[in-house]
Parts: structure tokens; sequence; C-alpha cells
């Protein structure tokens, strides 16, 4: 098999690529010929070395946390999945930079067949964080008011949608030219942050989904109502300075893996509920090249490397 390695920590370019023995599958574990991975921010996090004090990895390793692909041989406990199923999965936190790997059943599921390799790679770990993000940590109710930072990414073009389809009013922030993008995924009003302060912009609104981090975060808490939410996938909020309203409450999660979870948000994307939109695609041989375009943080939807290619 062909798989991404990082044998010290750095820039992209410090990815090569090399040839393994395929891995066996364990007990509860299938393997998967991968056809298609996603690129997340936290890939090009990882292989910096900026997240070695949290996440420790033995060196070298293959980054990836998305693959979609078809199974090719299955561990004597797994009796949810046979070779042959196409699945989809956010597989842990390394791994899927490769064109096999082996995972944990309970980490997938199956492709819809309306879905191409390409756009199935893409869907599960943004998809799980902006779901937890508006309901596990926000509860968010049909006709509160939301305001997604970065809204035309991975994560905030799912959050938009999430969004919207629970009923609640969106308020989406990115680049001016991402502004016809993020309201046709269902934004009701759309904000360019680079035109002027977003919190002098936004009226009360019951949660902020903070996916941005540093000064975007801290001015967040100025456009929350008494007793609002403020959730982040980047930092813990800091909730002691001056200006934030009575009862409002910070929150900072790591996106939970979960197969049952991501085979119900799969099926929105199957029935057109939800779509993803794919940025680019590269081969696996050019991985430095997608993670530097996801570096670059003006990324619509998601970067995809292509194992065919």
């Amino acid at each position: 098999m062909k798989a991404i390695r990082v044998s010290a920590y750095g820039s992209p370019d410090v990815m090569t690529l090399a040839e393994l023995d395929d891995p066996v599958p364990g007990e509860n574990e299938v393997l998967i010929d991968v056809a298609a991975a996603a690129v997340n921010p936290i890939d090009w996090k990882i292989v910096s070395g900026s997240m070695k004090a949290f996440i420790k990895l033995p060196l070298p390793f293959t980054p990836g946390v998305d693959a979609a692909g078809t199974v090719i041989a299955v561990g004597r406990n797994v009796t949810t999945l046979v070779p042959g199923d196409e699945v989809m999965g956010f597989i842990g936190i390394v791994g899927a930079y490769a064109s096999r790997v082996v995972v944990d059943a309970a980490r997938l599921a199956r492709k819809p067949a309306g879905l191409s390799f390409a756009e199935a790679a893409a869907i599960p770990a943004a998809t799980l964080t902006a779901w937890q993000a508006l309901h596990e940590h926000g509860a968010l109710q049909s006709g509160q008011s939301v305001l997604i930072h970065a809204a035309a990414g991975g994560v905030g073009s799912a959050a938009v949608q999430l969004a919207r389809l629970a009923g609640a009013h969106v308020i989406g922030t990115a680049s001016a030219d991402n502004r016809d993008y993020v309201l046709e995924l269902g934004a009701a009003r759309f904000i360019d942050y680079r035109a002027g302060d977003f919190s002098q912009q936004v009226p009360n609104v019951d949660l902020v989904i903070d996916l941005v981090g540093g000064t975007t975060q801290t001015r967040s808490w100025a456009v929350l109502k008494q007793g609002g939410t403020l959730v982040s996938t980047v930092s813990r909020p800091d909730a002691d300075h001056a200006g934030i309203p009575a009862g409002a409450t910070g929150k900072h999660f790591a996106t939970r893996t979960d197969g049952q979870l991501l085979t119900e948000l799969a099926a929105l994307n199957a029935s057109g509920d939800l779509r993803v939109h794919l940025d680019s695609a590269f081969p696996l041989a050019e991985a430095n090249r997608a993670l530097e375009r996801s570096m670059g943080g003006h990324v619509r939807g998601k970067v995809i490397l292509d194992m065919s290619a």
C-alpha cells in the first residue's frame, strides 16, 4: 500500500510517500481500500507539531482523519459490515492519507449510493463537528438565532445547513467572495468579516459557533443574549473579562467519532437536505499541496485527496 509518512514535524514538505505492508484488521476492525480522504485543519496542525503537547504520536505517522472507500476484510467480531461494502468515516486522529487503512467498525457509516467517494470523504469530521457544536453543546432550538464564523469552510458550510434545517435564523461570516455561497447554504444574513467589526453589526444571538478563535472569539461574547452560548472548536472561551452578558457560557470540545450519528447525517446528504462542496482535489503524492491549500485559510468546503489520481 501507499501512504504519506511524517518522520519529523514541520511544514507540509516534511511529508513523503512510502510503500508499506497492508495493515491487518483487529477483531473489531475492518480493512478499507481507500478511494478518497479529506484534508482538515487538524491534519496540518498535527504535521506542524503545534499539537504535539496534546496529541502524542509515535514518529513516523500517517496523517488524516477522514476516509471513504470499500471494505476488503473484516475482523472476526465484526457483524455489521462485509467485504464489498462502501463506507465512510471519521477514522481517528491519523491514518487516512493512505491507500489502505484499518478502522474500528463502530466509527463507520455506509456510503449512500448517490454520493461519490470524494463527497463521502468530505462529510464525516466536518459534519459531525457541526452537529455536535450546534446540538450537543449549543442546544440549538427552532426559532433561535446563531452566528457561525468561517461559514464557507468545511465545518461552517455544514453548520449553516444544519442550523437552517433546525429552524434557526442563521448569520454567517466569511470573506466577501463567499457571500452568495453562504446565503445559498441557508444563511439569512451574511457579514464580510473584513468590512468591519461583526460585533457592531450583529443583534443579540442565542448561539455563536466559533471556528476561528483569537480576537474573533473574544469579540463574539458581545453579540450573545443573556444566557447565550459560545461554542468553539478552536480553544476554550475565556469568560474572565468585562462585557460578557449575564448567564452566558462558553464551551470547547473535541469532536466525537460516532458511526450511528454519521449514518443519520449521511442520510441527509443522500436526500439532498445537506450538501457538501468540494473545493479542490489532489493525488495522494501531492498531499503537501493539499495541506498548503487548506492552510491558506480561504477554502470553500473541503479539500480532497483522490487515491485514484
